[in-house]
């Protein structure tokens, strides 16, 4: 379960925004006695959402300096016997990694985990818009 600000900074979104979603409908939150909470595998669907149909409204971050650390979701993750295929949305951003479906089952890896993706790469490409 995540409050409304650790889900909006999941995404890369303003608190306001994310609560705006949930009064529209967009993504289930449920109300207890205490502050409202997104399911995991509901803020994944909706990160998964966000990354294959971008908002338009310019209500997701255009530039972000994570140097090689990014706070993510896991939306999705594919195994077989040996390796395992994770989907992650990191803010305005979809990553994916390849590992040992070993690590990913002791790392619990499933829809709507909590995961903090470390890039490290000694090729890199560069692109303009």
């Amino acid at each position: 379960m995540y409050r409304i600000a650790e889900a909006a900074g999941l995404l890369g979104v303003s608190d306001d925004t994310m609560r705006r979603w949930v009064d529209s409908g967009r993504v289930p939150a449920r109300r207890g006695d205490g502050p409202a909470e997104i399911d995991g595998a509901d803020l994944a669907g909706l990160a998964r959402s966000l990354a294959d149909e971008p908002d338009r409204e310019g209500t997701r971050a255009s530039a972000v300096s994570a140097r090689n650390r990014l706070a993510g979701i896991v939306v999705a993750v594919k195994k077989d016997t040996v390796m395992a295929q994770v989907d992650m949305i990191c803010g305005p951003y979809r990553l994916v990694s390849l590992l040992s479906a070993e690590a990913a089952d002791e790392l619990a890896l499933e829809p709507g985990s909590r995961i903090v993706a470390s890039v490290k790469s000694t090729n890199v490409v560069v692109e303009t818009p």
